[in-house]
């Protein structure tokens, strides 16, 4: 495969997700390994920018990039690799503050590295108030207790991703949400708005080893929303929501897809990203909203330009503007200046979460699929968890015109122009195979 022109129409970007698509566990789908043999020279060197985005978030970008590099046989750098936590770099008036952080790994480590300088684990804060911890009767403080230890007031909570113990993590985090910070004292007139809550990873469900799905951050999400609701009649409000759907985090890889088109020599834009994943609900609902955002800001581009020429731009057909929680954490509009991409393309396999003999998704006035982010289904777009292309296995047959066959409704699309063939699986049965233009 020869790369398109850096200034052709043609240049592309491509968002992976890992679970699912590339992996199940610790082992590769068939195919992965084929995929990226065509993805790079023979050299090792990427032919197109490529960014790996996953929900994960307990571990560091180098740990997973070396993991991708073991399981995949092509280097892949740090630089390539988007954990859900990722964007956190960006929210710098967090990084002085006192935050409690959740999670399981190095999640310290993982905060300190985002930029965050005072950070209360939740170990941390059990250790400090042994009382606050009893659902386990074994973990309980026998014999005397000491006074708590004194810790600084927590001035927001970051959730990094499913801890282990999660009636500690939801009984210690309420805690410090019910005392504005001071979990150690006793309940006042309860705050509301509470301290500022910020989450990553909102998947309610991810595929591992098992046949099945399996839970993830996002159940935990809901547990924690429905205790707090039950607690104090409102419901658990976040500062931001991180992770796929969030537009936030599709800003983000796009910006590593940026710096990877330039070392590679590119002088053109990225005109297209394709974002491939397994999951309805996150990769491909926020392909389709990160598409609506780039629609908005190149008619926002326009009509800056129109003022400046003194035209006005002509708009037909405009929809709805974003709101708050479509955003994820992002304020006011990106790209005016910048030159982003024009489309971000959802692109579905069905080697994961997503499964070509379940039925169409069922139709409501909200989307809850994976954690808190309850954002309206809007009306009259494109934008739901609907992919511009779904492919399965027999896609791109030499000769074959088509580039899937759709499964439970949902569209399937021929990529028109010179293809290239990232063979995921295309030779067994139930696995996809995807073609996108070169």
């Amino acid at each position: 495969m020869a790369a398109k022109h850096p200034n052709g129409p043609g240049s592309f970007g491509l968002l992976f997700d890992i679970d699912g698509v590339l992996v199940r566990g610790r082992t590769p789908i068939p195919g992965a390994k084929q995929c990226f043999r065509n993805l790079v020279d023979r050299k090792g060197r990427y032919k197109v920018p490529v960014v790996f985005v996953t929900n994960a978030g307990n571990c560091m970008r180098q740990t997973k990039a070396e993991q991708l590099s073991h399981l995949l046989e092509v280097e892949v750098s740090a630089e390539q690799v988007m954990l859900s936590h990722s964007p956190l770099r960006m929210f710098t008036q967090f990084h002085n503050m006192c935050v409690l952080v959740s999670g399981q790994g190095p999640i310290k480590e993982v905060a300190e590295n985002l930029g965050f300088q005072n950070i209360i684990t939740i170990d941390m804060l059990r250790d400090a108030c042994p009382l606050l911890d009893v659902v386990d009767h074994n973990r309980r403080p026998k014999g005397y207790v000491p006074e708590d230890k004194s810790l600084p007031q927590i001035d927001a909570v970051i959730l990094f991703g499913e801890p282990i113990r999660w009636e500690t993590n939801i009984q210690l985090i309420i805690d410090v949400l019910l005392t504005n910070g001071k979990p150690g004292s006793a309940l006042g007139p309860l705050q509301y708005p509470h301290i500022p809550v910020l989450a990553c990873n909102m998947d309610l469900l991810w595929m591992a080893e098992a046949k099945n799905p399996r839970f993830g951050h996002g159940m935990f999400l809901v547990c924690l929303e429905s205790a707090y609701k039950k607690i104090t009649g409102y419901d658990l409000q976040y500062e931001a929501l991180i992770g796929k759907p969030s537009v936030v985090t599709y800003n983000y890889a796009e910006l590593l897809v940026r710096k990877q088109a330039e070392s590679l020599g590119w002088t053109g834009p990225v005109e297209t990203l394709y974002a491939i994943g397994d999951n309805p609900m996150a990769d491909i609902y926020g392909a389709n909203l990160y598409n609506r955002y780039l629609q908005a800001c190149q008619r926002a581009r326009t009509r800056l330009q129109a003022k400046g020429s003194g035209k006005e731009a002509a708009t037909s057909e405009e929809p709805p503007a974003m709101t708050s929680k479509e955003l994820g954490g992002v304020s006011g509009m990106y790209g005016i200046e910048e030159r982003l991409p024009e489309s971000c393309r959802s692109v579905l396999v069905c080697t994961g979460v997503y499964s070509r003999d379940q039925q169409e998704l069922p139709p409501g006035p909200g989307l809850h699929g994976h954690g808190a982010a309850r954002v309206p289904r809007p009306q009259g777009l494109p934008l739901g968890p609907q992919p511009h292309t779904a492919v399965f296995s027999g896609a791109g047959r030499e000769g074959g015109g088509g580039a899937g066959v759709s499964a439970g409704g949902l569209p399937s699309r021929v990529i028109s122009g010179r293809r290239i063939s990232l063979c995921l699986g295309a030779s067994q049965a139930g696995q996809p195979s995807l073609l996108l233009p070169t």
